[in-house]
Formats: structure tokens, C-alpha cells, sequence
């Protein structure tokens, strides 16, 4: 599911994330990256507005929700791949993620794929929800 939205972040656009969109843009995308975006998502990947995820994560960052545990299946994850939910939490690509962790960009794409299989996740939309949700970041 593609959610064009005119606004940043707001509670429709959070319940749409759980509900399991998988890609958000801004009302104002040209027609040749809104084309692109159908297709992308069509493929099964995700896409969200630069916009609207730093949005999502400066709103979590400055107000977490109240109660927030680590769940147990996070133990589930290496430390590795625990510590990479949490920069794909904090928004970052997959090359910032590699410069960061001084690792290949393969090895990013091989956590994430072990960490999206590991809590059942379809993609890193969803990652950057359950990590907020839960506490990681």
C-alpha cells in the first residue's frame, strides 16, 4: 500500500504504518517519482518521503510512548543485527548504516534481510515502527 499524504506525520499516517503500508509520499511529489513509487512498492519494497521519516523519528525520539519494554524476541536478534535495528531506526540508509558500523554494504543488506526474517517483518517501514514501539532507539 502507497498512503500519499499532505501531511508530514500525523496519527493517520502512524496507523497507517501498523496497518502495513509500505511506502509514504507527499502530496506535492512530481508525477515521475509518484510513477516510480507505485512501481517500487508494487515490487514489494518500501518507500517513505525523506520528509516523513525524519518526522516519524524526531516524534518518537522527543516523545516515546509511555511503557516501552524490550521485547523478549528481540533476544532473538545477534548484537549485530540488534544494533543495526537500531540505526534503521534512527532513519538511516543502508550506506550511512555500513560507514557507520565500518562494514560492507552487503553485510548491512544481510542483517537487515536476518533481522526482517527474525520478527516476521516485511520491510524496514516496519522495522522503524517496532523499534519505536519497543524502545530500541
Amino acid at each position: 500500500m502507497l498512503v500519499l499524504t499532505t501531511f508530514d506525520l500525523d496519527e493517520h499516517v502512524y496507523e497507517a504504518l501498523r496497518a502495513g503500508a509500505s511506502g509514504f509520499l507527499l502530496k506535492d511529489v512530481d508525477r515521475r517519482r509518484l510513477v516510480e513509487a507505485v512501481e517500487a512498492v508494487a515490487r514489494g519494497e518500501s518507500l517513505v518521503a525523506p520528509t516523513v521519516l525524519e518526522r516519524l523519528v524526531t516524534h518518537y525520539v522527543e516523545r516515546p510512548p509511555s511503557g516501552l519494554t524490550q521485547p523478549a524476541f528481540l533476544e532473538d536478534l545477534s548484537a549485530r543485527e540488534l544494533e543495526v535495528l537500531k540505526l534503521v531506526g534512527r532513519g538511516l540508509s543502508n550506506g550511512e548504516i555500513a560507514e557507520e558500523l565500518v562494514i560492507s554494504l552487503a553485510t548491512v543488506k544481510t542483517h537487515i534481510r536476518h533481522l526482517l526474517q527474525k520478527l516476521g517483518l516485511r520491510d524496514r517501514v516496519q522495522a522503524v515502527v517496532l523499534a519505536h514501539e519497543h524502545g530500541v532507539v
